[in-house]
């Protein structure tokens, strides 16, 4: 039996996607508890081609509304999410009762305030008495006073001295590094790269020394051995060397 294709131009507008669901669930009579999600994203779908065509603007909630019942079709044909699946229509479920719920009671008091500005008086000429006249203990005042002039001293711009150490800090230059490393390799061939790690006095001569093994190694000078951990001299750069079964290290 083939699958019965709907053909229907929507004119109607909705508050949201929760509220066209509710009617495309009544329109078509499914069951709001176990919803048959298939032949909701079909309905739903054709809402939004039905606007696209008509050069309408589709709201952002409607898309993302749209990518959602996609995202539970797609969990509901893997067997293994069965469990997700069964998450996320519960959750779709819960929504559309609640907002269901909300519109009832929302045409509820629409009732029953109609009429209610059919009997009218006029405005009662009521004395105002601007008198303040409730009560506070000191100590509430006084905490009231100091935590408004916290506020404003936040408000304040920051005292240099707390930009002084970011300003006094030296900057290492990836040269030095390079200088440092080739020193210490001329005299022992190979050296740890956790240990040339561990001597770095600061941040800025840790990315020094990170970015002078980078470029030791792009010019290949240097290369690591033994999972990395060890660095070894390689003597000349590469353009210079006219061979070697060794790999270097990019």
């Amino acid at each position: 039996m083939e699958e019965e294709k709907l053909s229907f131009r929507v004119t109607e507008e909705y508050e949201g996607p929760l509220d066209l669901i509710l009617a495309l669930i009544a329109k078509h009579q499914l069951n709001i508890l176990d919803i048959e999600i298939s032949s909701l994203l079909t309905q739903y779908m054709a809402y939004i081609r039905d606007r696209q065509e008509r050069d309408l603007e589709v709201a952002s909630e409607f898309l993302e509304m749209a990518s959602r019942l996609v995202y539970i079709k797609t969990v509901s044909l893997l067997p293994k999410y069965e469990e997700e699946e069964r998450k996320a229509k519960a959750e779709l479920v819960g929504q559309l009762l609640e907002y269901q719920s909300c519109k009832a009671a929302a045409a509820l008091l629409g009732d029953r305030g109609e009429g209610f500005g059919a009997f009218v008086r006029p405005q009662a000429d009521i004395p105002m008495d601007k008198t303040y006249a409730l009560r506070h203990p000191a100590s509430l005042l006084a905490r009231s006073y100091r935590e408004a002039m916290g506020r404003g001293r936040r408000r304040l711009p920051p005292e240099s001295r707390v930009f002084s150490p970011l300003v006094a800090a030296p900057v290492v230059s990836v040269s030095s590094r390079i200088l440092f490393i080739l020193r210490r390799l001329y005299k022992k061939t190979t050296m740890s790269l956790s240990g040339l790690f561990l001597q770095s006095r600061s941040r800025s001569e840790a990315v020094a020394t990170f970015m002078a093994v980078l470029e030791l190694m792009k010019a290949g000078r240097i290369r690591l051995t033994q999972e990395d951990t060890v660095i070894q001299f390689l003597g000349r750069g590469r353009e210079e060397r006219k061979g070697g079964g060794s790999r270097a290290a990019e």
